[in-house]
């Protein structure tokens, strides 16, 4: 794999992460926690944990993709998953 389709890769896992893991953990809105900031949106939470999400989608996506780095070089593919295979031979087919 070259560098350049790891990043690639890796950087498609974190946003899919991030929006995966941003709604955990909020508890209120603003507009439960009745102090709604002027401008924002009154379903905003009311304490973002920003830093907190991003290290969380970090170690999560980090985690994953060793995984799958892991899973290429070991040289596994879908030639190794056995299917099931249809029987072989002739069919009598009723009439």
């Amino acid at each position: 794999m070259s560098v350049a389709l790891g990043l690639a890769t890796y950087f498609i896992l974190w946003w899919i992460f991030l929006f995966a893991i941003l709604p955990f953990g909020v508890h209120r809105t603003q507009e439960e926690a009745g102090e709604v900031i002027p401008g924002s949106e009154p379903s905003a939470p009311d304490r973002p944990r920003f830093l907190k999400v991003i290290g969380i989608t970090t170690v999560v996506t980090t985690i994953v993709f060793a995984g799958f780095v892991w899973l290429r070089m070991s040289g596994f593919g879908l030639d190794d998953i056995p299917f099931f295979q249809p029987p072989t031979g002739s069919y009598a087919h009723p009439s």
